[in-house]
């Protein structure tokens, strides 16, 4: 649990360069501003159509007698948002590195810069943000299948579909965003997948803390600057190269 609440307070201390690089910081909210309106758009009105979606899908049960098909439609609701919601969440992650990749640049470039030792320059590049943003949003939808079939458990369902997409939605977080720092240093997918398993309690909990911090509202918005932040404070951890506290922090 240590290096699980190590990896919470590594979120903590990518808030903290809202206060050490506050230019690049808030240029960050541009790009997480425009895609959380979108997906939030896209939430509403799965929610507001969702009785209807739900009886469309469960045409076996018009005939039940409550409360068992009760029961089984809000089951089935409460699986196909907890779905929307994982997907929801690896989206506006890849959209948003996508869309702000020369905004998250300049953070991931002030963060190195004041930990010391930042690779001299980045091949990462809009194509290759494409690219691992396309992955992310397949190994999102995957997360999202395995989070709604947990959610159809009749009762408990709700409660440990939401907990499993946050764990698995956590981890996914952890692996791309960590994947800036990583790769400017020459460091293939194969080898970061194995660097971020290596201290897989301090990665999940910093991805589970940035998936909670996404779900408040306008959350999602506040914390992407930080996150792309923290990841690289989180790289470098990985790399066994760890940066001192900072004063006040």
């Amino acid at each position: 649990m240590r290096e699980f609440f190590g990896g919470v307070g590594t979120l903590v201390r990518g808030f903290g360069y809202w206060r050490r690089t506050p230019g690049p910081m808030v240029r960050g909210l541009i790009p997480a501003g425009i895609v959380g309106l979108v997906m939030v758009a896209a939430l509403v009105t799965l929610a507001a159509f969702l009785g209807t979606i739900t009886e469309a899908v469960s045409p076996f049960a018009d005939d039940w007698d409550d409360p068992w098909r009760q029961v089984v439609r809000v089951a089935i609701g409460t699986a196909i948002f907890g779905g929307a919601i994982v997907l929801a969440a690896v989206s506006f992650t890849a959209l948003t590195l996508i869309v702000g990749e020369p905004f998250y640049d300049r953070v991931w470039r002030a963060v190195e810069a004041d930990l010391g030792g930042a690779p001299a320059d980045s091949d990462y590049g809009f194509w290759r943000s494409v690219r691992d943003g396309i992955g992310l949003v397949v190994r999102g939808i995957l997360a999202a299948i395995a989070a709604g079939l947990v959610g159809l458990v009749p009762v408990v369902g709700g409660a440990l579909g939401v907990v499993t997409a946050v764990f698995l939605t956590g981890w996914l977080l952890a692996d791309e965003l960590t994947s800036r720092a990583l790769s400017a240093r020459g460091i293939p997918s194969g080898e970061r997948r194995r660097l971020v398993r290596g201290q897989r309690a301090r990665a999940l909990g910093f991805g589970v803390a940035t998936q909670l911090c996404f779900m408040v509202p306008l959350g999602a918005v506040v914390t992407m600057p930080a996150a792309v932040a923290a990841s690289t404070v989180l790289a470098r951890r990985l790399l066994g190269d760890q940066p001192a506290e900072r004063p006040g922090e």
